[in-house]
This record gives C-alpha cells, structure tokens and sequence, in this order.
C-alpha cells in the first residue's frame, strides 16, 4: 500500500528542466513534489541531457513532467509527459491571449502613449498578440520590440539599456510588457540605471515571489500553479483532461510598476521611484 492509502501502486514520476535554479520552477517543483506526495507518488529530478531518454528507460519512470521549453521528442514515445512553464504547443498555461489583452488595458488606463514589449526570443506568441489586440481597439499601435535572446534579467537589463540609449527621449515607450518577471526585473533596473528622467510603466508575467518584494513593487499576470499541476497530474496519471479548466484563469496583481508618474511635487509610487 502506498502512503496516500489507497491500493494504487506507486509510480515514479520524472521532473525534468534545465533550470531547477529558475524562482518559477522552483515554485511548481514543490508543489508538484507535494500533490505527487499526496498521490502516494514518488517524484525523480533529472536535469535535462542527451542520456535523458536511456536513464528514463532504465529507471522504468512511468511518466514525465517537463518544466520550460524543451523538444518534444527529448523521452521515448512510450513515456506519457505533460508540459509546464513551456510555450509547448500543448502545455499546460493560462490563457496567454486573455493575458495580453488585459494588460493592454491597464496600461492603457495609465493613459500612456507609446508602448512596448520585451520578450526572451519569441515574438509569435499569444502573449503579445493579446497586447497588440487591446492597443489597436484603441487606435494605438505597438511601436517597439525588444528581445533579450534568453529568460535572464542581465540579457533583458542590456536590452533594455541598449533601447534607452538609442532612443530619443520624445520618441521613447512610457509602457513595456514583459515576457515574464525576471525580464521585467532587469527592465526596471536598466530604467532605474540609466535615469535621465526616464519613466517607463512596467507590468511582468508569472507573480513570482520576488515580484512583491519592494525592490520592485512589480505588476504581474498571475497564475495558479496548484491548478495548473493538478491538472497535470490528472492528464499523466489519470488519462483525464479538463481543457477549459480553472487552471487556464489567471489575473492581474497590480503593485506600483505600472503606474503613470505623477505631477511633480507628489510622492509617487511608480516603478521608476523605487529606486530614491
């Protein structure tokens, strides 16, 4: 018997990422570790290698779980896997578009008129499809892309700074959605670095811990993790799929990032002003 009580047997089920280190996947691996747990499960963490499909082979795993973007074909055929964190055409994620569309919104009732987005290497995604949709119903186009090449907040703070640089301070975006939050922490720090009055409206994507931190005072999309590795759970273990599911809603936690600045004089509570 397992230790959930039940008559199931215990199955071993592989966790697998590039980055353990990454706050996101830090956070979904103890969740999953938990609800596994409660399963009567035994989770197994591999890092991700070209031995990967012969270990899992010989380890008999009875299923995988892949956190970020990875191929497809990185297990055996045989092995079921489910996607989290990953732009996977199948993952298991919020709804990306409805996402965009709302931050669109609040950052259009800051009524700032030059917006932005920064990604890690993609620009295909729903994501930002969202956010043009909800500019464009209001006439505005997004006029500027960055891409910092990975999910690392030094390769978005050079990014960002770079942009800052070359652009003229009439021309330059007051509004930048980014990708996710560690994005958005090197966004906002290359606003804070490079000063010059700069003031940029930043909203990230993942409501990672550090986000609520008053370093950054950061708004971002929010998801819900529990659901969302349920859900996992049930598709791996259980062969049952909820498509429209809970797991798919997520909102907005607005802090201080996104906010207009305010008239001079005033104490101001944007993102630019954490830094005084």
């Amino acid at each position: 018997m397992n230790k959930s009580g039940n008559n199931a047997p215990e199955k071993l089920v592989a966790i697998i990422s590039q980055d353990f280190a990454h706050p996101l996947y830090g956070r979904m691996l103890n969740e999953i570790t938990r609800q596994l747990a409660q399963r009567g499960h035994v989770p197994l963490l591999l890092n991700h290698s070209d031995s990967l499909a012969q270990l899992a082979d010989r380890l008999q795993v009875s299923g995988a779980i892949f956190l970020g973007d990875m191929p497809a074909d990185a297990l055996p055929a045989t092995v079921p896997a489910v996607h989290l964190c990953s732009t996977h055409a199948e993952a298991i994620s919020v709804d990306d578009y409805t996402a965009g569309v709302e931050t669109g919104r609040l950052l259009l009732s800051q009524h700032y008129q030059r917006f932005g987005y920064l990604s890690a290497s993609d620009l295909r995604s729903q994501r930002l499809a969202g956010y043009a949709a909800a500019l464009a119903a209001e006439n505005i186009r997004l006029e500027v892309l960055l891409t910092a090449g990975e999910s690392d907040r030094e390769l978005a703070w050079q990014a960002t700074m770079t942009y800052l640089k070359q652009a003229r301070s009439s021309e330059r975006i007051n509004a930048l959605f980014c990708e996710n939050d560690l994005l958005a922490f090197g966004a906002m720090q290359a606003i804070r670095d490079f000063g010059q009055g700069a003031h940029i409206g930043v909203v990230g994507f993942g409501d990672m811990d550090e986000a609520r931190a008053t370093t950054w005072h950061l708004t971002s999309w929010s998801q819900p993790c529990g659901l969302q590795v349920e859900e996992a759970l049930n598709r791996l273990l259980e062969e049952r799929t909820d498509i429209n599911g809970a797991w798919r809603q997520g909102e907005l936690r607005c802090r201080h990032s996104h906010l207009g600045k305010t008239k001079p004089g005033e104490m101001s509570q944007c993102g630019c002003a954490n830094r005084h």
